[in-house]
């Protein structure tokens, strides 16, 4: 009818953060799954293709081949006729990726210590003064991405680059959930002097305290993630 209201709809969460991207698939590709990392884009969120296209000054082709890539990394959900959204997991399904988080980590320890450098050791004193910095000031944000850079920083000497991605594979479908800014002030700070413990043993080459300390580090988290509550907007029916 002429002159009724249509209300516009609000843009997503994804149109608000995305900007132009590098041509291809590649560039789109990196631009949907650094929304959906940063934990902007909570598990279950729509994925609209048409603001997404859009936003990015690309047609709707290059999009769905991202979008299938996500899929096949855990990241993106799809089911006919319902269209695409943030991928959700189950509460059981988020403790077992930390575990798995948890082995692939020792793995990659027990082959980085023996080859860890002086420059390897100041990347992991950088990351760990930038979690100082995310705990102090409350950000969760920046202390999510820390924290990632720190784990990664006492693996990446070992080169094992195979291994390192399956590793973040793990990570990536856990990073949507944030479950550390879930956390209490206490549980954190525990967590944080793990951290410093890891780093202590990193440095010094004490391979026998690194493994000790990361595996009551990844203990503590397996304690942290169960008593976390179930959220239904968050998490998939069981």
């Amino acid at each position: 009818m002429a002159g009724t209201y249509r209300p516009s709809r609000p843009p997503s969460v994804f149109a608000r953060r995305l900007g132009r991207a590098r041509s291809g698939t590649e560039g789109v590709l990196d631009e949907l799954r650094g929304v959906i990392l940063s934990g902007e884009a909570a598990p279950g969120v729509p994925i609209p293709l048409d603001e997404i296209a859009q936003a990015l000054g690309v047609s709707q082709i290059p999009v769905r081949e991202a979008l299938k890539t996500l899929i096949g990394e855990g990241l993106v959900d799809h089911r006919p006729r319902g269209g695409y959204t943030v991928a959700r997991i189950t509460v059981a399904e988020l403790a077992e990726l930390y575990v798995v988080r948890g082995t692939l980590e020792q793995a990659a320890l027990a082959a980085a210590l023996p080859l860890a450098s002086a420059a390897d050791h100041a990347e992991a004193r950088t990351a760990h003064e930038a979690l100082d910095d995310a705990l102090a000031r409350g950000d969760m944000a920046a202390y999510h991405r820390a924290s990632r850079r720190f784990h990664l920083a006492l693996v990446a000497p070992a080169r094992m680059h195979r291994l390192q991605r399956m590793l973040e594979s793990a990570w990536n479908i856990t990073e949507p959930y944030r479950p550390m800014s879930q956390l209490s002030d206490a549980g954190r700070a525990g967590l944080h002097a793990d951290h410093a413990a890891m780093l202590a043993a990193f440095v010094s080459g004490d391979a026998e305290a690194l493994l000790r300390e990361a595996i009551e580090h990844h203990e503590d988290l397996r304690r942290a993630v169960a008593a976390l509550p179930s959220d239904p907007a968050l998490f998939a029916d069981p």
